[in-house]
């Protein structure tokens, strides 16, 4: 128990940092940043797989289309998450970032009852509904939808619902997803060397490290947050995530001076209060679920 919530811990943790890493190449435009995150994924997850020696599922994968077309579809709403995120911390939108992994947990939630048809409590039903006056107040206050963290929400929900479902581990999902995008990846790289503007070759020795980073940036946090899962109860696991939001406020506030007024944290309050009412929900069923059993 106490491993597995040192795990988690580090993942989110670890996602929570991202903005620094992120920062640190700022230089390179986001589209850039996303291919080489793609393809150093991918060298270093081949890399594992091939240690632990577990190649046996891609064969079983590859003779069955449908678990195809829907990692495929996994991996464009996981390319399409990082993207935005990559261009939302160097386009000065941290804050806003982070508002879309608050909302993360109440849209999980909402795309189960609409695509799952699971049935929705009371309490969360109120979450959802004071979630989304949070969302309306910063939409007056700025004078338009918080598109960035929306679209977080939305890319990395509709990613994990499909996931959910999907017959493969994190890392091997993580290896076919990267696979799966690959070609796209290196034919934009090449693209990019012909015109001279790939930054891997053009680039200091500083952004060649940093870009190369991207692989265990990536595939160390999952790793930990998959051995973390296996460990502790859904409940401490839901908790935990807000390590990962909570973090990136605090860097786009703190450290890098983003906007962060009266109008905003009433916005934000109302949300964190929505993952109040949704997160005592939760435990207090758990509890009652638990000492029923006894």
């Amino acid at each position: 128990m106490h491993a597995g919530m040192l795990y988690a811990a580090a993942a989110y943790a670890m996602w929570g940092l991202f903005p620094v890493y992120f920062k640190a190449l700022q230089h390179v435009p986001a589209s850039e940043i996303l291919v080489h995150r793609m393809v150093w994924s991918l060298l270093l997850v081949v890399v594992l797989l091939s240690l632990r020696k577990q190649w046996v599922w891609l064969g079983d994968v590859i003779r069955k289309p449908k678990v195809l077309a829907g990692f495929t579809a996994s991996a464009l709403l996981l390319a399409s998450n990082w993207f935005v995120y990559i261009w939302a911390v160097n386009h000065g939108r941290v804050v806003e970032s982070s508002l879309g992994y608050f909302i993360n947990p109440l849209f999980n939630v909402l795309l189960g009852f609409i695509v799952l048809g699971e049935r929705m409590r009371p309490g969360q039903w109120a979450a959802i509904a004071i979630a989304a006056c949070g969302v309306l107040w910063l939409t007056w206050q700025v004078g338009h939808l918080p598109w960035i963290a929306l679209a977080l929400a939305a890319t990395f929900g509709l990613y994990g619902l499909l996931r959910k479902t999907a017959s493969l581990g994190a890392l091997e999902g993580l290896a076919l997803e990267t696979l799966l995008l690959f070609p796209l990846a290196l034919g934009y790289l090449v693209v990019l060397s012909l015109d001279g503007q790939n930054s891997f070759t053009t680039g200091s020795s500083a952004t060649r490290w940093l870009l190369a980073l991207a692989g265990p940036i990536t595939a160390v946090p999952l790793l930990c947050f998959a051995a973390g899962a296996r460990r502790i109860p859904m409940s401490v696991l839901g908790l935990l995530q807000y390590i990962g939001p909570t973090l990136q406020l605090m860097l786009g506030v703190w450290l890098y001076n983003e906007a962060f007024d009266g109008a905003r944290l009433i916005g934000f309050a109302l949300i964190w209060t929505a993952l109040l009412v949704y997160s005592a929900e939760g435990l207090w069923r758990a509890w009652s679920a638990k000492a029923g059993a006894a």
